[in-house]
């Protein structure tokens, strides 16, 4: 049923945002396809699973919004896995493990889709989503299709699908393929990925880590205080940089830069979107004044934002 002026702070982890202009749910592979290929001709359309890794503007999301609850999973004999697009990240981990097959321990407590871990590439601990997958289909131009991963030119939390002017297009289903693996070394690593995520992420409404890591040898090396593996990767925690400029605690408005992990921005309580955005704007300014550095956003900056101002 589409309904037209849908808040959707309830349909996100973050709980701020503006209004939908249309919104609509689908819960079945065939019912996304059509709405897309109805949709895609008609103007803007944005996809949401979960909402865990987006903020919708406090002006509104224009054209229609799809919220994606298409959730089957198949699990094939010969480790592959047909999946849909809204199905969540940790039950296609959890699906697989039951069946042996090994590969997305990592996905474990990720609160999002599969079609969003895609769109960003979504992963941890060395590890992403787009190494597994076998062909991905997609709703391209109204047209239904499936295409090889090149096709979305993945790239560190990244992909075509999530920068300036994508292609107009959607993720429906994907398949992967998984190994075979030990089941308890499959779940021992999940538990103590878990456990890891559970010390480090707080209570309040957040979307996860806000900004991505800054991937850079030579920078990585240069930090004296960074540990001697994360030189080694080359790779700089965003929190890291965030916890050395001071802006642990730090607030606006309803906003608060986390305590417990310096990449968390909370809803602490009655947040909007302009307060949430100016925050994050305010720690990119404060890291690249004093690194050099520009840190980019994980999250998603959706509908109309053109009236934003930093401050």
């Amino acid at each position: 049923m589409m309904q037209t002026n849908v808040s959707l702070r309830p349909f996100t982890t973050l709980r701020a945002g503006g209004a939908a202009e249309r919104f609509t749910i689908v819960r079945t592979h065939v019912d996304l396809c059509a709405a897309l290929a109805q949709a895609q001709a008609a103007g803007p359309v944005t996809i949401l699973g979960w909402g865990s890794n987006v903020l919708p503007s406090d002006a509104g999301v224009p054209g229609l919004t799809i919220r994606n609850e298409a959730r089957k999973i198949e699990i094939l004999n010969d480790g592959e896995v047909v999946a849909d697009s809204g199905c969540g990240f940790q039950e296609l981990f959890l699906k697989s493990a039951q069946a042996g097959l090994a590969g997305l321990e990592f996905a474990v407590g990720i609160p999002g889709t599969l079609g969003g871990a895609l769109v960003s590439n979504a992963g941890a601990y060395r590890s992403a989503i787009s190494k597994h997958l076998v062909e991905i289909e997609i709703v391209h131009e109204g047209q239904r299709k499936w295409v090889r991963p090149d096709w979305m030119e993945f790239s560190y939390r990244n992909s075509v699908l999530r920068r300036p002017n994508p292609p107009n297009a959607a993720i429906t289903r994907v398949r992967l393929r998984l190994e075979t693996g030990n089941p308890v070394a499959i779940y021992d690593a999940a538990r103590e990925f878990q456990r890891q995520r559970i010390s480090k992420q707080p209570p309040s409404p957040s979307a996860g880590s806000f900004f991505k890591n800054v991937e850079d040898q030579a920078f990585a090396e240069s930090l004296d205080q960074l540990p001697v593996a994360l030189k080694a990767a080359g790779v700089t925690p965003a929190g890291y940089l965030i916890e050395a400029v001071g802006l642990k605690g730090n607030q606006i408005g309803g906003a608060r830069v986390g305590v417990r992990h310096a990449n968390f921005i909370l809803n602490v309580g009655g947040a909007s979107a302009t307060d949430i955005r100016r925050l994050a704007e305010k720690v990119a300014k404060s890291v690249f004044d004093r690194f050099g550095v520009q840190l980019e956003e994980e999250v998603l900056y959706l509908g109309e934002w053109s009236g934003f101002r930093p401050d």
